[in-house]
């Protein structure tokens, strides 16, 4: 870019930085919301507390149902997103 350039696009600098910001911020909860690490160990817990006798049959089916729908959805944004991790 010249100096002119330069010197014409300046003002749009902190809208630009904002905007860069803001990116950053999403992508950063995205990933955090779409990370499958918590709903996997939340299921593994899930089947210890099954296991043990904490939880009845019914709390744990209920409670596993929502979790698998939980992995579904983040399965379907990461296949949308191009980011297929593994893992799943």
């Amino acid at each position: 870019m010249g100096l002119v350039t330069e010197i014409l696009v300046l003002p749009a600098a902190p809208v630009r930085g904002i905007w860069w910001v803001l990116d950053k911020v999403v992508r950063a909860a995205e990933d955090e919301y779409y990370d499958p690490a918590p709903v996997q160990e939340e299921l593994v817990q899930l089947e210890q507390a099954r296991i043990e006798g904490r939880i009845d049959e019914e709390h744990f089916t209920r409670r596993e149902e929502e979790l698998m729908h939980r992995l579904e959805e983040i399965r379907a944004f990461q296949l949308r997103s191009g980011g297929g991790q593994s893992g799943l």
